[in-house]
């Protein structure tokens, strides 16, 4: 029976709006089954993922380390910042825990930065998880304030080269910086190199990309999410990836279904884009029933 056989049935019959899917495992591509046409989509907050790495590579580099406030970085906001802004880690930015509980994304100032300080922190940074497109943002930003460069200009030499991605597009924000938290498109084939190179500890076709170190912190070191309303979003959140039931697996997760699951019992990477506005996490459900079974 082909790979994708029994996942084809539950695509189709959930009406799971999968678009393609590609397996990995043992060094090699196992194959990839389309839906649809194979055009690059919007990873939606997959793309933090590739924010994260940016972390990494730039805290390798000893331009920052995590425990450095980010207000440090923002001197022109510190008249403007909200009381308790000036505890927030770089690590608290990572784990969505910088303490602000009230989403600001429709507000009217262009400058997400200053958006960002203004809102109250409600909750000692480091303490409570909610997730905010604000935290990853603001990643890019200190990207940019250590680098010169924007978070796309800083990874494309640092990341999507060695990952083999030609003129990957990236989505900025009103006043010129990249978006972070979403916005970037890329097929499944080319999503699913990130979760390769995670699974090889930081490596990619034997050249290194990441270091070991902050891969193994990227999945290790969770903030608690058990107050979450699915199974699959109440296993912990790590470095803008999030822990799933299946042992020893995480993934970068976006909106709709777009999903690269890294499975590391199984030397394996499961990668999906899809457009399920339904429920998402439903596509997990039938990986773990469909094709995890084919991989022992």
């Amino acid at each position: 029976m082909s790979l994708f056989t029994d996942f084809r049935l539950s695509v189709m019959e959930n009406k799971l709006g999968v678009y393609g899917i590609h397996v990995y495992q043992n060094g090699k591509a196992l194959g990839e089954h389309r839906f649809r046409s194979n055009d690059r989509e919007n990873l939606y907050s997959a793309s933090k993922t590739f924010a994260s790495v940016g972390v990494g590579i730039a805290e390798g580099e000893g331009r920052f380390q995590l425990t450095d406030k980010v207000l440090d970085f923002f001197p022109e906001y510190q008249d403007v910042a909200a009381p308790g802004s000036e505890n927030i880690t770089v690590k608290d930015l990572l784990q969505m825990s910088s303490g602000h509980l009230i989403d600001h994304g429709n507000h009217q100032i262009k400058d997400r930065a200053e958006l960002f300080f203004r809102s109250k922190v409600l909750k000692e940074p480091g303490t409570a998880f909610y997730y905010e497109d604000l935290s990853t943002y603001i990643l890019g930003r200190i990207v940019q304030k250590v680098s010169g460069k924007t978070m796309l200009e800083y990874l494309k030499p640092r990341l999507f080269d060695k990952l083999g991605i030609e003129n990957p597009q990236w989505h900025s924000c009103p006043i010129g910086y990249t978006s972070c938290s979403g916005g970037l498109y890329l097929t499944t084939e080319e999503f699913s190199r990130i979760g390769i190179m995670l699974l090889h500890k930081g490596s990619y076709h034997g050249g290194k990309i990441l270091p070991e170190d902050y891969v193994h912190r990227m999945h290790r070191d969770l903030v608690d999410t058990s107050l979450k309303n699915d199974p699959e979003t109440r296993q912990g959140y790590g470095y803008q990836v999030w822990n799933c039931t299946e042992a020893n697996t995480y993934r970068a997760d976006g909106m709709y279904g777009q999903l690269c699951v890294v499975l590391q019992d199984y030397s394996a990477v499961v990668t999906v884009t899809a457009h399920n506005e339904v429920d998402h996490k439903e596509i997990l459900r039938a990986i773990w029933k469909d094709i995890v079974p084919k991989l022992q």
